[in-house]
């Protein structure tokens, strides 16, 4: 999808940039945020995620989303219910990892991250792009879809580390989901890992940023020495 309009919202949203210039990172994150939040309040999370005792150097990169929400109704709403807004969605994540690969830095470097619908749509566009990634942290999000329907991806994952982390019960987002979410990564290729927080709110604890930040850690020990 290109150009913008009222076929693809979200073609020339901004993308809001922290940490390293993308032609001397070692990797990229690209941080999603939720319904009604924005890039910048999502970028913060690169404050407490970055690894630290001289950690990667790593560009952490938000967009934001047209009006402030990704798609319009919950992502277990028919796929249709939430067009064009979703497939503009997956595009404008599609187009930021374009320029990241543009700037020397492939997939195996780049990791996606989100919260609620951020982390939904990372979740959809890992399974719909199949390839090796850094890796996925989906902050209480899962794969697109009604209840019911296939979620069934094509492709393989190579063993991209995943984590779906997520209160339960939480008002958007089953733990069913995650489950079936779990599922089929796994079934890609992806090496998966789940934590429930039972009665977590709807929001990111400390415990699931220190999870974070150990995937980013182990995700990019060694990351000068690749650097092309």
């Amino acid at each position: 999808m290109s150009g913008t309009g009222p076929g693809d919202p979200h073609a020339s949203s901004f993308v809001v940039q922290a940490g390293t210039s993308l032609d001397e990172a070692e990797g990229a994150v690209i941080l999603l945020h939720g319904r009604g939040g924005s890039a910048a309040e999502i970028l913060q999370l690169n404050e407490v995620m970055q690894p630290g005792n001289g950690g990667p150097k790593l560009a952490w990169l938000a967009p934001e989303a047209a009006g402030k929400t990704w798609y319009p109704n919950s992502f277990m709403a028919p796929r249709a219910a939430n067009e064009p807004y979703l497939s503009s969605a997956l595009g404008r994540i599609n187009a930021l990892v374009t320029v990241i690969e543009q700037a020397g830095i492939p997939p195996g470097r780049i990791v996606l991250a989100g919260f609620s619908q951020g982390a939904c749509l990372a979740s959809e566009y890992m399974a719909s792009h199949a390839a090796r990634y850094a890796g996925l942290i989906a902050f209480t999000g899962g794969l697109i879809g009604a209840p019911g329907s296939d979620l069934t991806h094509r492709g393989d994952l190579q063993g991209t580390p995943v984590l779906l982390l997520s209160g339960d019960p939480d008002p958007h987002v089953p733990w069913s989901r995650i489950e079936e979410t779990a599922a089929e990564l796994k079934r890609m290729g992806a090496s998966v890992t789940t934590k429930r927080y039972p009665g977590r709110a709807h929001t990111v604890s400390r415990d699931e940023v220190a999870q974070a930040r150990g995937l980013l850690e182990r995700a990019f020990a060694g990351a000068a020495a690749r650097r092309a």
